[in-house]
C-alpha cells in the first residue's frame, strides 16, 4: 500500500513540474487537481500502456526505444481527456501534439528521478 502511495505522490509531483514549467500545459485547479490527475496517469499506464507496448513493439525494437517518447506522449493526452471528462481540466493547448510530447517528455524524466531517488522506499528496504 506504501508503494502504491508513494507512486502517486511521484505522479502528482511529475505531473505539477509540467503543468509549472510548460506554458503549453494549464490547469484550471492546481489544489486537488493534480491528485486525482496524478490517479488518472497512474491508472493509465499501468492499464492502456501494455496494451500499447505490446502492439507497437516491432516500432518500438526498429526504433531502438524511441517510440516509447511517442507512448508517453498518448498517455499524457489520454490522461487529459479522461481528467477532462471528470471535470478536472488539464488543458493541452495548441499545437497539441507537440505541449503534449513535452508533458510526457517531463512527467517521464522526473519520474524517472524522483523513482532513482526513492528506489529504497519503492523496494521496501529499510535501512
Amino acid at each position: 500500500m506504501t508503494k502504491f502511495i508513494l507512486r502517486w505522490a511521484i505522479n502528482a509531483v511529475a505531473l505539477y513540474l509540467a503543468v509549472l514549467i510548460l506554458p503549453g500545459i494549464d490547469l484550471a485547479s492546481k489544489s486537488s487537481s493534480i491528485i486525482w490527475l496524478a490517479l488518472i496517469f497512474g491508472l493509465v499506464n499501468a492499464l492502456v500502456r501494455p496494451l500499447i507496448s505490446i502492439l507497437t513493439c516491432p516500432l518500438i525494437i526498429l526504433t531502438l526505444g524511441l517510440f516509447t517518447l511517442v507512448i508517453n506522449t498518448i498517455m499524457f493526452w489520454l490522461t487529459s481527456v479522461i481528467g477532462q471528462s471528470f471535470g478536472l481540466v488539464l488543458t493541452i493547448s495548441d499545437p497539441v501534439w507537440w505541449n503534449a510530447f513535452l508533458g510526457g517528455l517531463v512527467v517521464s524524466i522526473v519520474s524517472v528521478v524522483l523513482t532513482l531517488i526513492l528506489k529504497d522506499e519503492l523496494k521496501g528496504k529499510r535501512k
